[in-house]
């Protein structure tokens, strides 16, 4: 496949990625009356996912998340070379999924930025006002977590098809148990979208959505790598 369609790909994902998670968060969480909810966003980024991975897993493998490229790299499964193309286009993609989340949300006229946009944070702007350190530590094990349910979900020993499935579940579990904590990153890009939004305390705190998911994703390579080298 052209490096060219693989990078779209992960573009279109990744954007499709944002715009499905964050919109639901910014438009439908707590919407007037009946909103979905924590359940709801959480139902959502794992939808986002198992449809790409139908989608643009045979184009560009599905990664949408550069902690994703750098796990499978660890573990033996991406080519170093495609490393930061991938990432790259996934940033592209997560920012070009909050501009659309911006520019819907603007046509209404309570809508304030301010509000955070789905971004991620600890401390005052945890949503359920957990420290930094509870923060990083969750970033790492749900990031770790889900590379190894990738990892062994997309084994070639693993039944055939059936990855998306688990790894969209696995996504919506991790949101579930930590979108208290951090509103859930496990993603690079999903964090530096709408944090550009917002500005401010999204950026100052944007760090560590890269740090704790790109460590949970290497610590994920290596021991699934020990736990199964046949890959």
């Amino acid at each position: 496949m052209p490096m060219s369609k693989k990078l779209a790909a992960e573009f279109i994902g990744t954007f499709w990625l944002v715009l499905g998670g964050c919109g639901s968060a910014v438009y439908a969480a707590a919407f007037p009356e009946v909103g979905i909810g924590f359940v709801g966003v959480a139902l959502a980024f794992g939808l986002t996912v198992l449809t790409m991975a139908f989608a643009i897993g045979h184009i560009s493998g599905c990664h949408l998340n550069p902690a994703v490229t750098l796990g499978l790299w660890a573990g033996g499964r991406h080519p170093v070379g495609e490393v930061l193309p991938y990432v790259a286009a996934q940033v592209l993609g997560g920012i070009a999924g909050a501009a659309m989340v911006y520019m819907i949300a603007t046509g209404n006229p309570a809508f304030d930025v301010a509000g955070g946009m789905a971004s991620n944070g600890y401390g005052a702007h945890s949503p359920g006002g957990y420290s930094a350190a509870a923060g990083f530590l969750t970033e790492v094990v749900m990031t770790m977590m889900f590379l190894i349910i990738i990892l062994g979900s997309t084994n070639k020993d693993a039944p055939t098809g059936f990855a998306p499935i688990p790894i969209g579940l696995a996504l919506t579990l991790i949101h579930l148990i930590s979108i208290p904590v951090t509103n859930t990153s496990v993603n690079p890009a999903r964090s530096t979208g709408p944090a550009l939004f917002v500005g401010g305390w999204a950026i100052d705190q944007l760090w560590m959505f890269w740090v704790a998911p790109l460590l949970g994703a290497l610590i994920a390579g290596y021991v699934y790598r020990w736990l199964d080298d046949r890959k």
